[in-house]
């Protein structure tokens, strides 16, 4: 068989990849009636193996990767020299990398040599006949020539596969930089950080040591699986690898299973023992501030040098990151340390028990994220829940209540602080009696932690203070430090509190017994005339039904209104509508001077068309490095077309809803150019009117949804307008010095002229009450407040 050698060498440099070099080969060595695979020996984790890359003729589908030792193929590794074994010579075994059914004649190998050593083999699978000596030797000058070529054809993609790691190593890097600094929050950062470099590093666990106060560190998070170590375990130098490394500074590098410092780290495990470890130092400007350590590369493998400096490069980033938080949490600390002297001062500036304690249970939750919190007082030997988080109408016996009252009651007898926390369903507590007692009451609740701490001084005990959460970890150390001077000072103020209230009533007695005296000194008729109209008066005032209304100022806002803001800056060239004109949801309101986007989107969508040929240009001549520079061009382009579309769909003003014009001379504003956050117009749904009508605190337990109400607006002094409560602010509302509860009153607007903004007064209808209680019912609530502190439970 003869071929050209130069035609040969032509196509083989036309080619740069593995595999098309090898087919071209594997054509060239084609001979009839036999099957030709084109083998390439690779090495791979220490071992060598065959990879087949090309086959031409009849199929005989032979395995992927062949060990180097194994078959007829081992035995030209052995001796790398053109070899041909009839079939007689051969069993099944020797070529049992070869997927064939049919009977074999001749099996032929040609080595594949560069520089006197072996590269790959050719294989020829003689099908319809033997192979002959003279047709061997004929392919002998593939044998230099197939190396060559294909030796540099594996060098081409080996520095391609390289370029493409490297790219992919400084996109992880980037990665990891956006990562970290993505959050400010210390216990989300550390989980972050050790799932960052545990991936990067594909490593078994990443240990997160953070140093001390007293130089020594302390692993905060761990990621991960090691077996010798856990959380909160602490080193100093000279008692382990991070503990050395967190004194001098050095990074380390372990990849011998037989060091004696794994030795020193395994001792007491009995699974999963470190072989492989790799320790960076975290400085922050030159300080250190703690270590991080990778724990047994993943798979069989050890880490090397190129490990250690991915670390490194790592922990430059997470130092910073890790330097960030450390600033946000002692801005914290300074926040919480001003709230304290707030709540503090308001606390011990009053006389007043029911503000001070509604003080206490709700000001620290600025900087305790608890769900509640409770005040329970101890007068005369008897406990009393005087104050809960949120809670105006106190009842200890609703259901809501219950469960926080039975718990804080029996905290209050222990005389001690209580920190209970219920993690993955398991109850941390000392005894069995409390685990069982909390159980049934985080199973009531919801919650998941509950702290109460005494109130007491040198006279006794005043009460005490507890609150709870459904996050068991919701008390760091510094709140925990918060609550203790807390409850000092809440301590000496309900002292002072409770003395002020316990001064006699002499001041109000005297009075009354002085008016009875001048009552029984009247003559008798007198005294009878006198009692026969105060019984009928009270029979009036408690048989009589009277209507109940509760009123308050009310003013008219609008169900929806909505302010067009342009998303672009631009010029206003057209204006579609008037002051007062109906608009759809949608429709065009304006139109913004778009040329400018345009002539982008043009640009940008000619572009991309430029970029597409170009790519499909470089895929017809098979350039595939300029292929793929041209796809990530044309996906750039093509981005670009659609937010150049988008900012053209956004040069249009459009109604968010169907509504009303409310801004006067609209039509004007043509010519006008708006910037980011300019108001165009307002839209406003003005079918229906909602009136709020704002109800004292102390009515506010009245209110119904549905109920009737009426309605007069200064605008229209002579119509009264009906409705009813469709909804009553779950929420007070502070005005001036006093809190209001707003009842919304929906009211129908159908010629629409109720418009925003009117004010005037309400009144809702609350029911049917006997005269007396619609007459006094702010008296008898005042005085009833006033025996319910003096004598209540």
């Amino acid at each position: 068989m003869e071929f050209d050698i130069a035609d040969l060498s032509v196509r083989l440099l036309a080619e740069q990849e593995l595999a098309p070099r090898a087919l071209v080969l594997a054509e060239a060595a084609a001979l009839p009636g036999a099957a030709v695979h084109v083998y390439v020996l690779t090495s791979a984790g220490g071992s060598e193996s065959w990879s087949c890359r090309a086959s031409s003729g009849d199929i005989a589908e032979p395995d992927a990767e062949i060990p180097a030792g194994s078959g007829t193929l081992g035995m030209l590794a052995a001796d790398p020299k053109p070899t041909i074994l009839p079939a007689d010579k051969l069993v099944r075994e020797s070529y049992a990398h070869l997927g064939i059914r049919r009977t074999i004649h001749t099996l032929a190998y040609l080595p594949l040599m560069v520089g006197g050593e072996l590269v790959g083999a050719i294989e020829i699978v003689g099908l319809d006949g033997p192979i002959s000596v003279a047709q061997l030797l004929s392919l002998e000058p593939l044998s230099e020539i197939g190396g060559v070529a294909l030796a540099a054809a594996h060098t081409f993609e080996e520095d391609r596969h390289n370029s493409l790691s490297s790219i992919t190593r400084l996109t992880q890097f980037y990665d990891v930089e956006k990562a970290f600094n993505s959050t400010l929050e210390m216990d989300e950062l550390l989980p972050i950080i050790g799932s960052k470099i545990r991936e990067m590093l594909e490593c078994e666990g990443v240990n997160i040591w953070l140093l001390e106060g007293d130089e020594s560190v302390v692993l905060m998070h761990q990621d991960g699986h090691d077996a010798t170590t856990r959380e909160n375990a602490a080193q100093r130098p000279g008692e382990g690898v991070p503990g050395d490394v967190s004194d001098d500074g050095e990074p380390v590098l372990i990849t011998d299973r037989a060091d004696e410092r794994l030795h020193r780290r395994n001792q007491g495990a009995t699974a999963g023992a470190v072989t492989s470890l790799v320790v960076a130092p975290l400085l922050d400007h030159g300080s250190l501030v703690g270590v991080i350590e990778a724990v047994n590369k993943s798979g069989e493998g050890a880490f090397d040098e190129d490990d250690l400096f991915t670390l490194q490069r790592m922990n430059e980033t997470a130092a910073s990151a890790l330097h960030n938080a450390s600033l946000l949490s002692a801005e914290r600390k300074v926040e919480i340390l001003e709230t304290l002297v707030t709540v503090s001062h308001e606390i011990t500036s009053t006389l007043n028990l029911d503000r001070m304690l509604q003080t206490i249970v709700n000001a620290p939750q600025a900087v305790i994220p608890y769900e509640r919190a409770a005040v329970a007082l101890e007068q005369h030997g008897r406990y009393r829940l005087s104050a809960v988080t949120g809670v105006t109408q106190l009842d200890p016996d609703s259901p809501e209540i219950a469960p926080m009252n039975d718990v804080l009651r029996w905290a209050m007898l222990s005389g001690e602080t209580v920190h209970v926390r219920q993690v993955d369903g398991e109850v941390l507590a000392d005894r069995e009696a409390t685990r069982a007692k909390f159980h049934a009451y985080f199973e009531a609740s919801g919650m998941r932690a509950f702290y109460a701490i005494p109130l007491s001084d040198d006279s006794g005990r005043v009460g005490v203070f507890g609150m709870e959460s459904p996050d068991p970890d919701f008390l760091a150390p510094v709140h925990l430090e918060i609550l203790q001077v807390l409850a000092g000072q809440a301590t000496v103020a309900l002292r002072n509190a409770l003395m002020y209230k316990e001064v006699p009533f002499i001041s109000v007695l005297e009075p009354v017994l002085e008016r009875k005296r001048k009552f029984l000194a009247l003559e008798k008729r007198r005294r009878m005339l006198i009692l026969g109209s105060a019984v009928a008066v009270v029979i009036f005032l408690a048989g009589f039904p009277l209507p109940l209304r509760v009123d308050g100022d009310a003013l008219v806002a609008p169900v929806r209104s909505a302010l067009l803001q342009p998303e672009v800056e631009g010029v206003v060239s057209r204006v579609f509508v008037h002051e007062g004109d109906h608009v759809r949801q949608g429709q065009v309101i304006a139109q913004m001077a778009d040329w400018e986007f345009r002539g982008a989107l043009a640009q940008a969508e000619a572009k991309y068309q430029t970029a597409v040929l170009q790519m499909n240009h470089a895929l017809a001549s098979n350039d595939g490095g300029e292929a793929g520079i041209q796809r990530v061009q044309a996906d750039y382009w093509k981005s670009e077309v659609e937010r150049s579309r988008q900012l053209l769909d956004k040069a249009q003003l459009r109604s968010p809803f169907d509504g009303v014009i409310a801004t006067a001379h609209v039509e004007d504003q043509v010519g006008r150019r708006l910037q980011y956050g300019d108001t165009f117009a307002e839209v406003v749904d003005a079918s229906r009117a909602v009136v709020d009508v704002a109800i004292e605190n102390n009515d506010a337990g009245l209110l119904r949804t549905g109920a009737r109400a009426v309605i007069k607006l200064n605008s229209f002094p002579t119509r009264t307008l009906r409705g009813e409560v469709i909804i009553v602010s779950p929420k007070s509302t502070l005005v001036g010095d006093e809190r209001f509860f707003y009842a919304r009153v929906a009211l129908p607007n159908p010629d629409g002229s109720i418009r925003a903004g009117m004010e005037g007064r309400g009144k809702v209808r609350v029911g049917w009450y006997p005269a007396g209680y619609v007459f006094f019912r702010k008296l008898l609530l005042w005085f009833y407040s006033r025996l319910w502190s003096w004598f209540g439970v």
